[in-house]
């Protein structure tokens, strides 16, 4: 690439970043006075995003840039079987529409992880979950990072750090000046940039390759498209049955217990559009998750017989795609840069909004308790919230760094999602549909879940081998001077003459060891089959350790100084949980019926309209209607009774 049209590339990425960034940025004004106040327009968006706009910025912020870069090269080089995660997506989000947003959408709280404090009484239930999401969303933050830098190194060879540090001070900026607000306007125009870039893609790596059908049948020549596999053997990578279990777990997880996109859901003003903008998100979402895997079905098409790979043209399996736009639209000014800045922006977008969430989150579940903090207006919680932020932003880029040392984009994303979700889960099921759990039993199911998930995972980065073999590859159509360039030259080889001298001794030590006794070669193998377990398992692992020992232990330690307020838990699970034998769980609202059965047995001579106390914990619910709890709360609250 010539200097002069390098230039070019690099005026049009310049421009579009520039463009998609910070146009989003002049309805700020609008956006604060629309919230009511800085703070919370920046928090929640000010209630003033239209349902469209939601669901793109809800699809978008759960995939992240390995939509855009991730799964073409998973596909050329791995296969569809991370195709098939769509399964548990989908159903995701009806369990998520009835569980837990009835729930969340009631509560007059900044962090989504205040409920858990108001259900379990306990600040260490709810900082160890904040914790947990804090940790998790800055790994993935990493990976996000570091995506666009792989993408700008292959073309423009750019260090990975400079790619990195240009990236943080944009959003750095973004984060300064925006919201919620303008992170999803952001989303949306990103959205449909990536929308229009893959079908540009899909049309020519198509045509090129001799049409639709031929492509098809390349992939399914060529071992690409291998669905419904189920192996039952949960220590390989993903089959169909941990796609759809283990992501089922996992979505549920982001979808459900994720501050990130709470904070969306309460941006909206009924609970009614909540639940509309997460089903819509059904077909937007398989259409934005299934587009980049039919790029990749194009793109092994075109290179079937010739891969980059192999071939020597790239160094990572990542680069598939930033090449093929170098290799194949060099005829088309700007569009070299206009990918390149769809990446890098997709990058920022993402990283903006969940810096507003990581920011907004350690401000009100860690810092706003501390003396110093306590009484300070809204002007100056933002300004620290957004000093926060900055500090994350360039944690992140740090970190972004040390992505390389996993194994590609996608297998980063997944292990990091998967280690951390179990324990995150499992304490808010315990919450929403298990009323015997209290304090005790979340923190002991919580550390337990880290504890165990976090040694499998470190035992399967340092003792398992865990790079997947590669789908095969051909370079039979390519030029003869790509693979003369790439023919290894014969090395002179040359006998080491001090360790021939000393050959005869290391024989003789090596006879003289002693192997190792049965009984640890017995643990030895256990204890790699436990490694050798797929990440795609960690959740669903974790998720089952926390409850159970939630369970068992809220069993064990429970008393009546555990009651809480009956309607922090689901109506149906309540409903059932007084019918059940054995010990009674005590609830303030159960204590408020009791007391007006007696006032009804006490005087039955005229009828009057009694409204009962109020109950001893603070009021935590909003006045935002949910059918749900509109039909258990016409019978709990107010009661009426004849005197």
């Amino acid at each position: 690439m010539n200097t002069g049209w390098l230039v070019w590339e690099c005026v049009v990425f310049g421009i579009f970043v520039f463009a998609s960034s910070f146009a989003p940025l002049w309805k700020r004004k609008k956006d604060a006075k629309a919230g009511g106040n800085a703070k919370r327009a920046y928090i929640f968006a000010g209630g003033g995003v239209s349902v469209l706009s939601m669901v793109l910025s809800v699809a978008r912020g759960t995939l992240g840039v390995r939509l855009f870069l991730g799964f073409p090269s998973e596909l050329v080089y791995f296969g569809s079987a991370m195709w098939e995660t769509l399964y548990g997506m989908i159903l995701a989000f009806p369990i998520v529409c009835w569980v837990f947003i009835p729930v969340y959408f009631r509560l007059q709280t900044n962090s989504v992880y205040e409920y858990l404090e108001m259900r379990f009484g306990s600040k260490s239930v709810r900082r160890l979950a904040a914790a947990t999401f804090l940790l998790r969303q800055i790994l993935n933050l990493a990976v996000t990072v570091y995506t666009p830098t792989v993408a700008l190194h292959a073309i423009l060879g750019l260090p990975h750090w400079a790619s990195a540090a240009a990236l943080t001070v944009v959003a750095v900026v973004f984060n300064l000046l925006g919201g919620l607000a303008a992170a999803i306007r952001a989303d949306v125009i990103q959205t449909l940039t990536m929308v229009l870039v893959s079908g540009a893609f899909i049309i020519q790596a198509t045509i090129k390759s001799g049409g639709p059908v031929k492509v098809v049948q390349d992939n399914i020549d060529g071992g690409r498209m291998n669905f419904f596999n189920f192996t039952w053997d949960p220590t390989v990578r993903v089959d169909t049955f941990s796609a759809i279990l283990g992501q089922l777990f996992m979505s549920v997880s982001i979808y459900g217990c994720q501050q990130t996109l709470v904070q969306r859901y309460c941006s909206m003003p009924s609970e009614a559009k909540v639940r509309k903008i997460l089903l819509a998100n059904v077909p937007a979402f398989c259409i934005l998750f299934s587009l980049s895997w039919v790029v990749g079905m194009a793109l092994y098409g075109l290179y079937r017989y010739c891969d980059p790979l192999m071939s020597g043209r790239i160094s990572e399996p990542d680069e598939v795609l930033p090449f093929y736009v170098q290799d194949q639209y060099g005829f088309l000014p700007g569009m070299l840069g206009l990918f390149l800045g769809s990446i890098f922006n997709g990058a920022l977008s993402f990283m903006v909004s969940n810096i507003n969430s990581l920011s907004t989150v350690t401000w009100e579940d860690f810092i706003s308790t501390a003396p110093a903090f306590r009484g300070i207006n809204d002007k100056q919680q933002l300004t620290i919230i957004k000093v926060i932020g900055v500090i994350y932003a360039v944690t992140i880029m740090g970190m972004s760094l040390f992505v390389s040392l996993v194994n590609g984009v996608v297998e980063a994303n997944m292990l990091v999602t998967s280690a951390t979700s179990g324990a995150l889960l499992g304490v808010f099921l315990l919450a929403a549909l298990f009323p015997m759990a209290n304090a005790k039993g979340a923190m002991c199911g919580m550390i337990v879940s880290h504890v165990l998930t976090v040694w499998m995972a470190l035992g399967r980065l340092i003792y398992v081998d865990a790079k997947m073999a590669m789908l095969p590859l051909s370079v039979e159509s390519c030029p003869n001077a790509t693979l003369n360039a790439l023919s290894p030259k014969p090395m002179t080889v040359v006998a080491n003459r001090t360790l021939t001298q000393y050959a005869s001794v290391f024989d003789a030590i090596d006879s003289t060891h002693t192997p190792r006794p049965p009984n640890e070669n017995l643990l030895f193998d256990s204890l790699m089959k436990v490694y050798s377990i797929s990440y795609m398992w960690y959740a669903v692992i974790g998720t089952i350790v926390c409850v159970v020992c939630g369970v068992v232990i809220g069993y064990i330690t429970g008393n009546d100084d555990d009651n809480f307020d009956e309607r922090l838990v689901h109506p149906l699970v309540a409903k059932i949980a007084r019918k059940m034998p054995g010990r009674q769980r005590t609830f303030t609202t159960a204590e408020r019926e009791k007391t007006s059965e007696e006032k009804e047995a006490s005087d039955k001579t005229c009828e009057t309209i009694v409204e009962d106390e109020k109950p001893s914990l603070k009021p935590v619910f909003s006045t935002s209607n949910s059918k749900i709890f509109d039909a258990y709360d016409s019978k709990m609250s107010p009661m009426r009774t004849r005197l």
